[in-house]
């Protein structure tokens, strides 16, 4: 597991009912963490979940109407797939995209929102999911623990940046 280098910590709400909403701060300059969440030479050193898996794949064609597409291998071959479409990229704070995981099903709409304050960045990554059912079978899915995992990555991996 990645060590935890700060006392930030995920926090995760669920302010509707087809809502999850996922924040954390970071101690970087904003330009610095969206090139990060962006750009595919650094997003597979941080997105990875729990421990054991690699991004083989990582596809982001950063413009309005871009794809993107990301996929996930464990030690024993399994893969995971998820992929998308640009809807809004405003650098270097926000970008809207839908998500599909295993590129079927009604699209998740990701907002991904990055402000500063004193060279720290906080990070909003809203997702709206077609129903409150998708929605809770996220949450049940571990998603959240993924998500820490990466963001804590995330956060180690910028400060060798």
């Amino acid at each position: 597991m990645a060590e935890k280098s700060n006392k930030h910590t995920l926090a995760v709400t669920t302010p509707s009912e087809r809502e999850i909403v996922m924040t954390r701060v970071f101690d970087a300059p904003r330009k610095l963490v969206f090139d990060a969440w962006t750009n595919p030479k650094h997003v597979p050193h941080w997105l990875l979940g729990p421990e054991g898996w690699t991004m083989p794949v990582c596809e982001i064609d950063l413009c309005a109407g871009g794809k993107w597409r990301f996929v996930w291998r464990n030690a024993a071959g399994k893969e995971m797939m998820t992929c998308g479409e640009f809807q809004e990229v405003a650098p270097p704070e926000r970008y809207v995209q839908t998500e599909r995981w295993g590129g079927e099903g009604p699209p998740a709409i990701n907002t991904l929102l990055l402000t500063e304050e004193n060279g720290k960045t906080t990070v909003t990554l809203t997702s709206l999911y077609p129903t409150k059912e998708i929605r809770d079978q996220v949450l049940k899915s571990g998603m959240t623990g993924g998500v820490e995992v990466s963001f804590d990555r995330l956060d180690n991996y910028l400060r060798a940046m």
